[in-house]
């Protein structure tokens, strides 16, 4: 069995979804931001960056959400949450996986907490409002890739561990000026996706109500 270690509405809702959509058993473990227990002895122990998500695996404790859904994905083909290794498509699925996780999250943090990056007030507003900027760019980047694919997921006319990590991405958009969803293929897509039934699950466990993003 799987032991997820998650906070609600965090990094950890894409291997949420990824094992609700695989069906295998797990379990949730709760790493209370409120009480700041990301930090505490016992979790750094799992991951010494004091980061949500962990993935227990029997000996295996992976972190990091992108490094989770590749496991998931190669640990459970039947899934087909990846393309075929060593296809062009596989190799596509890599390049925006790492978009997603390198580029949008880092910034999504950014965003976010732009006291890591500035002790004045002013700076703080600064480093927010441009962060804020560029990711408005970075969606439409998005928005246009889905026009070239096609179909109703991001690869196309297949679902894989990328779409939930792009639905995870787009909720945490919410508080930027132009919202992932404001974009029309982004909002189809958000609200396709929120209808799908390991998502609807992995929402509710965590006490998250709709609207989702």
């Amino acid at each position: 069995m799987y032991t997820l270690h998650y906070y609600p509405g965090n990094a950890s809702l894409t291997p949420h979804i990824l094992l609700e959509e695989i069906g295998a058993p797990y379990e949730l473990a709760l790493v209370d931001r409120q009480k700041n227990a990301q930090k505490s002895a016992e979790y750094l122990k799992l991951n010494p960056s004091g980061r949500i998500p962990v993935l227990i695996d029997g000996d295996l404790v992976l972190f990091e959400t992108a490094a989770i859904s590749l496991h998931l994905a190669d640990r459970h083909p039947e899934a087909k949450l990846a393309p075929e290794l060593g296809s062009a498509e596989r190799a596509h699925f890599y390049k925006w996986l790492m978009y997603l996780t390198n580029t949008i999250q880092t910034e999504v943090l950014t965003f976010y907490y732009p006291e890591r990056w500035s002790e004045s007030e002013a700076g703080r507003a600064e480093i927010n409002a441009h962060a804020g900027e560029r990711l408005g760019q970075m969606f439409d980047l998005l928005e246009n890739a889905f026009a070239e694919h096609g179909g109703d997921y991001f690869l196309g006319d297949r679902f894989s561990a990328l779409d939930p990590y792009l639905l995870m991405v787009s909720r945490w958009s919410r508080k930027i000026a132009r919202p992932a969803i404001t974009r029309p293929r982004l909002g189809a897509f958000v609200e396709r996706l929120s209808a799908r039934p390991s998502v609807i699950r992995a929402f509710e466990a965590e006490g998250i109500a709709p609207p989702y993003c």
